[in-house]
């Protein structure tokens, strides 16, 4: 079931009223109303998906409780690795089985060998690396004794599979938010009010900007080979509005549906393209996932904390697998890699944490340095991007040389189609939006607080008329398949 479907603008309503008008029978009542609406989210699109994430539920949940009551250290580990294994292996089967086949028959094939194995036929369950994770993140501080284990089975299960986020958005800690679910929840006019505005600039995002981008995006880069270096460099910024406005749009929606609810997520994207160097592009980008490496991959390597082979060692390690946990395909790897190259500099120099606060806080323009930061930070990023939209490396490296050569300075034929304009104009309007909201937790949190109640109605319905005008064709949000 999309966000930007059908389904679900029949769904949501009919969930939020059996919410709000039963909540008068306990907080345990409104839990089971949360994990039934989020089996039905989940099982609309395969019903057999479902056993998947209540077998990995099951388990964590049992680690935990069998965690606490544990005294030797020995089985408290070995409790954390059953943990460990498990998630790490439904997620390895289900997500890479494939890519290790395939690169086994490849080394075989380097070596002047032959051997068949035919590659197995397995549905990715939407969302996997995302759930998996959160619950393995249960189990870690449960380990580390920074959280007491629950023995609500029912609240559990709606912190795994909280319809809001369960299958590509915030990776949520248990410590943020699984006490939510222990406490009744009253409704908050104000707080529904602003969830729905954030619903609203992520429906913005989503169906204005990434899916119009999307087509153009993938005219580009499906036809790389027969068009100018301007075109490619076009579809390269054309895929990078689409990602962006995918997955902030649904994180920025999954937030706002929660808030329905009475329940705060973490902001997972703080306007990332205006960022100054790509240490605090990513600290914007992802956030949910980039802090989880931070804090059970890197931070237990040592961190910064060791020499400087230890740090480049950290560094590629969490960038690495960052990008395996993409996906399945060597363009990800080598996607994680080079933003390691990106980042090591700033690290070595210790110029990592320069940059923390919003670009021009409290102007309402940047100087002619922070231009010229934010232009090289999000160019490095394009750049990046061709690896991750690739079809694989030749398709990448191809697509590159294509790019840098001298037909960049030519005039772009798909330039001379509307849609191509129109794509333009709306991702214009969308940076200044943003640029002007870049100190709220979304573009138009606090940017209208200011206007008159008439301009700041008027410019909702503008942005509806806008999603009905110019919304494009429908396309899956990209991390599904994540």
């Amino acid at each position: 079931m999309l966000f930007n479907s059908l389904d679900f603008a029949l769904f949501l309503p009919l969930v939020f009223t059996l919410y709000w008008t039963l909540s008068r029978f306990g907080t345990r009542f409104q839990n089971s109303i949360i994990v039934v609406a989020s089996y039905v989210f989940y099982g609309w699109w395969d019903w057999r998906f479902l056993t998947l994430i209540l077998f990995s539920t099951v388990v964590d949940y049992s680690v935990g409780i069998l965690m606490s009551k544990e005294t030797k250290e020995s089985r408290r580990k070995g409790l954390l690795w059953l943990s460990i294994l498990v998630n790490l292996g439904l997620l390895g089967f289900f997500k890479y089985s494939n890519f290790f086949i395939e690169n086994f028959i490849s080394a075989f094939t380097v070596f002047g060998s032959s051997i068949s194995i035919s590659s197995l036929n397995i549905i990715l369950p939407v969302g996997i690396s995302f759930y998996t994770f959160q619950t393995l993140s249960y189990s870690i501080d449960i380990y580390r004794k920074k959280l007491e284990p629950t023995k609500d089975f029912v609240s559990f299960c709606a912190f795994v599979s909280f319809f809001s986020q369960l299958v590509a958005d915030t990776i949520e800690r248990a410590t943020n938010l699984l006490p939510q679910f222990y406490h009744k929840r009253t409704f908050n006019y104000e707080s529904a009010v602003n969830g729905m505005r954030q619903i609203l600039w992520g429906l913005v995002k989503k169906m204005v900007i990434a899916d119009n981008a999307a087509v153009l995006a993938n005219e580009i880069f499906n036809n790389s080979e027969s068009l100018p270096g301007s075109a490619l460099a076009l579809g390269a910024i054309f895929f990078t509005f689409q990602i962006y406005g995918d997955f902030s749009g649904y994180s920025d929606i999954a937030i706002g549906t929660a808030r329905l609810f009475g329940f705060n997520l973490m902001q997972n994207f703080a306007f990332p393209y205006f960022s100054r160097d790509i240490s605090e592009f990513w600290r914007r980008w992802h956030i949910s996932l980039s802090t989880w490496f931070r804090d059970y991959v890197y931070i237990p390597l040592g961190g910064s904390r060791g020499s400087s082979i230890q740090n480049v060692r950290n560094v590629f390690a969490i960038f690495l697998i960052s990008g395996f946990w993409h996906g399945a395909n060597w363009t990800f790897i080598f996607w994680g890699g080079l933003n390691a190259l990106y980042f090591l500099p700033l690290l070595l120099a210790k110029r990592n944490r320069i940059h923390t606060n919003h670009v021009a806080e409290g102007r309402i323009f940047a100087t002619f340095k922070e231009i010229g930061q934010i232009v090289f930070t999000f160019s490095l990023s394009v750049f990046a991007w061709i690896f991750f939209r690739a079809e694989n490396l030749t398709h990448a490296f191809d697509f590159i040389s294509g790019m840098f050569s001298p037909s960049l300075f030519s005039f772009p034929p798909i330039l001379d189609k509307n849609d191509t304009l129109i794509c333009l104009i709306s991702i214009g309007v969308f940076i200044i939006i943003e640029w002007l909201g870049r100190e709220g937790q979304f573009a138009i949190d606090n940017l209208l607080n200011k206007w008159p109640r008439v301009l700041r109605y008027a410019f909702y319905y503008a942005l509806i008329i806008g999603i009905i005008m110019l919304a494009g064709e429908e396309q899956e949000f990209i991390y599904f398949q994540f």
